[in-house]
C-alpha cells in the first residue's frame, strides 16, 4: 500500500508541477492543435476527408504531446539533481518510472481526442469501431511515453531532449502511414517504416475509423505491445547503469 501511495503522489507532484511548463505548452498542446486546425480547414467545404486524416491527427497528437511531457518531467529533475534523490524512493525503480509516466500517458490520450471532438463535430464518423480505437489511443500513448522517458534518461537539458524527439518524430509523421499510406512509400524506406512504433498505431486507427488497414488488427496490436516492452526495458536499464550500479 505505501508503494502505491507514494506512486501517487509522484504522479500528482510531476502534474502540479511541470504539465504546464512552456516546452509542454508549445509541442504539447499548441502544436497538435495548429496542426489539427491546419488540416481540417485545408479539407475545404464538406470535409469530406477528414474521415481520412483524423488517424493521423490523433496519433500526431498523441506522439507529440506524450514525447513533450518526459522531456520536462524527467530532464528538469535530472538537471535539478531532484531525479537522484528520487531514486532512494523506498519503491521499486519500476514502479517509481511507472508514476513518473503515467501522467504523460493519461495527457496523450487526452490530446488524441482534441481533433476526434472537432471531427465530431464536422461531420458524420458514425462507422468508427470504438473497440479497437480506444484500445488503440492507449497503447500509442502508452509506447510514446516510453519512447520519450528513452529520450529523457539520454540526454541532460530539456532543448537536447526536445532536439532528440524531433529526430524520431518528424521523420515518423511522414513514415508511419499516417497521411500517406506505408504502401506507397518507397521500397527503400519502408523496411523503416516497420521499425518504427506508430507506424502500427496509425494503421489500427486507419481501420477503426476508414477501414483502411493493411496489417491485421491482432499483429499490429502485439507488435506495438512489444515496442512498449522494449523501450521500457532499455530505459530501466540505461537508469540502473548510470544512477545506480
Amino acid at each position: 500500500m505505501k508503494s502505491w501511495i507514494a506512486y501517487w503522489n509522484i504522479l500528482t507532484k510531476d502534474m502540479r508541477s511541470y504539465y504546464l511548463k512552456p516546452p509542454n505548452i508549445s509541442w504539447g498542446l499548441i502544436f497538435p492543435l495548429a496542426w489539427t486546425a491546419a488540416f481540417f480547414l485545408r479539407s475545404g467545404s464538406g470535409f469530406g476527408d477528414i474521415p481520412a486524416i483524423l488517424p493521423g491527427l490523433m496519433a500526431v497528437s498523441v506522439l507529440f504531446g506524450t514525447t513533450s511531457m518526459l522531456a520536462v518531467t524527467v530532464t528538469f529533475e535530472k538537471k535539478g539533481r531532484s531525479f537522484e534523490r528520487l531514486l532512494l524512493a523506498p519503491i521499486s525503480l519500476e514502479l517509481l518510472m511507472l508514476a513518473k509516466t503515467t501522467g504523460a500517458i493519461v495527457f496523450g490520450i487526452a490530446n488524441a481526442f482534441v481533433p476526434l471532438i472537432i471531427a465530431l463535430l464536422l461531420t458524420d464518423l458514425g462507422g468508427i469501431n470504438w473497440a479497437t480505437l480506444l484500445p488503440i489511443v492507449v497503447l500509442i500513448a502508452v509506447s510514446s511515453t516510453f519512447l520519450g522517458l528513452f529520450i529523457a534518461v539520454s540526454v541532460s537539458e530539456v532543448f537536447e531532449a526536445q532536439t532528440f524527439s524531433n529526430f524520431f518524430r518528424f521523420p515518423m509523421i511522414f513514415l508511419c502511414g499516417l497521411f500517406l499510406p506505408v504502401s506507397q512509400l518507397p521500397i527503400w524506406l519502408r523496411p523503416i517504416s516497420y521499425a518504427l512504433p506508430l507506424t502500427y498505431g496509425a494503421d489500427v486507427l486507419h481501420a477503426s475509423i476508414n477501414k483502411a488497414g493493411l496489417m491485421p488488427t491482432a499483429l499490429n496490436f502485439a507488435v506495438l505491445s512489444a515496442f512498449c516492452l522494449v523501450l521500457f526495458t532499455i530505459s530501466i536499464r540505461n537508469i540502473r547503469r548510470k544512477w545506480i550500479l
